[in-house]
C-alpha cells in the first residue's frame, strides 16, 4: 500500500477520533461510544499507517488461512458485520453493497485496501453502480442536525458530484486537510500583481492601454516568445479591474469547490493545462497579439464543470441548475465578448495590437477533454481510464506542434510582428 493510500486511510476516522483539522466533524450516523482502531490523531501519520495496515491485514488473514489474497463475499460480510463499527457508516454501506454485487464471489485484499484509502478501481465502481439501487439508507440531503461546516461540505458535494454514493463518500472523507489552497493562492497572487501594477501605472481600469503596460516581463509577447516562462506567467497580468474581477469571481466560485472535492493536484493540473494551452493557441492562431489574464485556466475549469453537469444532468442535484448554468454562460459570454472587443479596438500604441481572446478558446478545449475526464472520475485512478491517456496524448501532440510552429512558422510566413516592448 502506497504512502498516499496509507495517509488517506488515516483520514477516514469515526466520530470519536480527535483531529487536528478544524473542519473535521463527527458522523451523524455513529454513536459516540464506538471507538475506531485507527490512529488517535490524524497528525500521527506514521503510527496510524502501520497500525491500520497491521489491523486490517490480521482481520483479513483470519478468513484467508491459505494466504491466497482472496476471501469469499460471505466471509467478507461477516468481517464487516463484526468490525463495521470501526468504519464510517457511509463507507460501510458501500462495502456491503460491493459484497452483495460482486459477480466473482470473492474479494481481493488489495482491492479492499484500495477501497479503504479511497482509491477505487473500475471493477469496484461498476459493482457499486449496479448495486446502487439497493442502498436503502436516506439521502445525504435528508440528514438533519448538521453543523454549519457539515452543511457547507454537503452543499459542495451536491454542487459537484452526480452520484449519491460519491457524495456520501466525500462527506465522510473530507477533513479540510489540506484546504483548497491552490485556487486561493493563485487568486491572491493575481490580485497582488494587479494592485502593484495599478500603483506603478497609476491606472486600474483598462491598464492595457497604458504605453508602459507591455514592458512587464510577465506578459506573453510574440517578439519575446523564446522566453518560455511568459507562456505561463501572463496569467498574473490583467487588462484592467473589469478583467480581473470576472476571472477572480469565476475561479473562486467554481475552482474552490472543485478543489475541495478533487484535490489541488487534479484541479491545478486542469488550470495550468488551460493556461499553457491558451498562450500556445494564441501563438498559433493569433500570431501577432500578446496575451494577458488567467482566462485560459478559468475557462478550462468552468467548461469542464458545465460539461460534467450536462453529461450527468439527472444525477446532479444542485438547486436551480438550469438557471445557474444560464448565468454562468452569460458571464462567460460577457467576458469573452469584452476580450473580442478589446482585441479589435484601436490600439493606444500602434502597431502592437491589444491582447488576444484566443486563450479563452484554448482553455475551453482543455476543459471539455482533460477536465471532463478528471471531474467524471472522482477518486478513480486516472491511469486506468483509456480516455485519460487519449486526451493527454492529444494535448502533448498539440504542445509539440505549437513548439515547432513557434520555431519555424514565424520565419517561414514572414509575418510583420509588432516591435518588442
Amino acid at each position: 500500500m502506497s504512502t498516499e493510500d496509507n495517509h488517506r486511510v488515516g483520514r477516514n476516522q469515526s466520530s470519536s477520533t480527535p483531529t487536528c483539522c478544524p473542519m473535521a466533524r463527527p458522523s451523524t450516523h455513529q454513536a459516540p461510544t464506538e471507538q475506531p482502531l485507527l490512529s488517535r490523531t490524524q497528525c500521527d501519520t506514521s503510527r496510524g499507517q502501520k497500525h491500520t495496515r497491521k489491523h486490517w491485514k490480521t482481520l483479513f488473514d483470519q478468513f484467508d488461512p491459505e494466504n491466497t489474497g482472496y476471501i469469499s463475499t460471505e466471509k467478507f460480510r461477516n468481517l464487516l458485520q463484526s468490525h463495521g463499527s470501526e468504519l464510517d457508516p457511509h463507507k460501510l454501506e458501500v462495502l456491503l453493497a460491493l459484497a452483495d454485487n460482486n459477480s466473482d464471489g470473492k474479494i481481493c485484499y488489495q482491492d479492499f485496501v484500495n477501497l479503504m484509502s479511497n482509491k477505487r478501481s473500475n471493477s469496484f465502481r461498476q459493482a457499486i453502480l449496479q448495486g446502487n439501487r439497493r442502498l436503502c439508507s436516506k439521502a445525504l440531503l435528508e440528514e438533519t442536525g448538521l453543523s454549519l461546516s457539515q452543511r457547507l461540505i454537503r452543499h459542495v458535494a451536491y454542487e459537484t458530484l452526480p452520484r449519491e454514493i460519491d457524495r456520501k463518500w466525500f462527506y465522510d472523507s473530507y477533513t479540510c486537510c489540506p484546504p483548497p489552497w491552490f485556487m486561493i493562492a493563485i487568486t491572491i497572487v493575481e490580485v497582488a500583481f494587479f494592485l502593484y501594477n495599478g500603483v506603478v501605472l497609476d491606472r486600474f481600469v483598462l491598464q492595457v492601454t497604458h504605453p508602459l503596460y507591455l514592458k512587464n516581463s510577465l506578459i506573453y509577447h510574440p517578439q519575446l516568445r523564446a522566453q518560455a516562462w511568459r507562456y505561463l506567467t501572463y496569467i498574473f497580468m490583467h487588462a484592467g479591474i473589469e478583467h480581473l474581477g470576472l476571472n477572480v469571481v469565476l475561479q473562486l466560485l467554481v475552482g474552490v469547490p472543485l478543489e475541495m472535492v478533487h484535490g489541488a493536484a487534479r484541479i491545478g493540473f486542469v488550470y495550468i493545462a488551460g493556461v499553457v494551452a491558451g498562450s500556445l493557441a494564441v501563438s498559433v492562431a493569433d500570431m501577432t497579439a500578446p496575451v494577458v489574464g488567467s482566462s485560459g485556466g478559468v475557462y478550462a475549469l468552468i467548461s469542464a464543470h458545465l460539461a460534467n453537469i450536462v453529461m450527468n444532468w439527472s444525477g446532479m442535484k444542485c438547486q436551480f441548475k438550469l438557471l445557474r448554468m444560464a448565468l454562468a454562460l452569460i458571464c462567460m459570454s460577457f467576458e469573452f465578448g469584452r476580450a473580442v472587443w478589446l482585441r479589435f479596438y484601436p490600439s493606444a500604441y500602434p502597431p502592437c495590437p491589444h491582447p488576444s481572446f484566443v486563450a479563452h478558446l484554448g482553455g475551453v478545449a482543455v476543459g471539455i477533454t482533460l477536465g471532463v475526464v478528471i471531474l467524471r472520475n472522482y477518486e478513480q485512478r486516472l491511469q486506468d481510464q483509456s480516455l485519460w491517456w487519449i486526451f493527454v496524448s492529444m494535448y502533448m501532440v498539440f504542445v509539440l506542434f505549437a513548439i515547432f510552429w513557434n520555431i519555424f512558422a514565424y520565419s517561414l510566413l514572414d509575418l510583420k510582428l509588432p516591435p518588442p516592448p
